[in-house]
């Protein structure tokens, strides 16, 4: 039976990656990623030769046909994504899903590691013993139930922005939920990491405009 990992790989750090993936990699037949190109930084980094191919949202029915094809013909492969656990926010659940349901015999091994979601949960200082993650905000419709269920939440909340929308976000809780204690993180493990803390209103006057860029976390009490 052949082996398919589902590898977590830095969010930012290069430095953060397990022994355990490192071999992995190594001696997997195909790395499937998110894109070959910013898989290969990594590789060239730890300086392993590996077959790659692409896998993403966008990817066609045909190219699961082929990983599938591959696991079949008992190809040991490892999934990647740009950054991160795959399947959090990523493509990857799709394929896990896919072999599951269609009872394809295949081992599925998680190698854990870099999460920015437990990241920001760990540095937050809130309860973290039971929490709900809601993935991306929506762009447009949808986003201020978002909000106003973020309001009514008991458990602490973590979700993603995209530096384009982070301002409009930071309306958006000041408006629904100004009381709220929060955590904002950006670039986590990258050079210009930054973590804010306080009230959305507070947290808004200390992003700059020149900051608004890189990935952000948010949590909420």
């Amino acid at each position: 039976m052949s082996n398919l990992y589902i590898i977590a790989t830095p969010i930012g750090n290069l430095e953060d990656i397990t022994l355990r993936a490192l071999r992995v990699i190594k001696e997997a037949d195909l790395i499937l990623c998110e894109d070959t190109r910013h898989t290969k930084r990594l590789l060239d980094k730890y300086e392993i030769i590996a077959q790659t191919m692409s896998y993403h949202q966008h990817s066609k029915i045909s190219k699961i046909d082929k990983i599938v094809g591959l696991l079949e013909s008992g190809k040991n492969l490892a999934l990647v994504s740009d950054a991160g656990t795959p399947g959090i926010s990523d493509p990857g659940n799709k394929l896990v899903e896919y072999l599951v349901e269609n009872k394809i015999d295949v081992n599925i091994i998680p190698i854990p590691g870099p999460s920015a979601v437990v990241s920001a949960l760990s540095i937050s200082g809130f309860p973290t013993d039971n929490f709900v993650f809601l993935g991306f905000v929506p762009h447009k419709k949808g986003r201020q139930t978002f909000f106003k269920n973020i309001a009514n939440e008991k458990r602490t909340v973590v979700f993603y922005e995209s530096p384009h929308r982070i301002r409009k976000a930071l309306e958006s809780m000041k408006e629904y939920l100004p009381e709220k204690e929060i955590v904002v993180c950006r670039e986590l493990t990258k050079i210009y990491e930054t973590i804010y803390r306080g009230t959305p209103g507070e947290v808004t006057k200390k992003i700059t405009p020149e900051q608004i860029k890189g990935e952000f976390v948010l949590v909420v009490r």
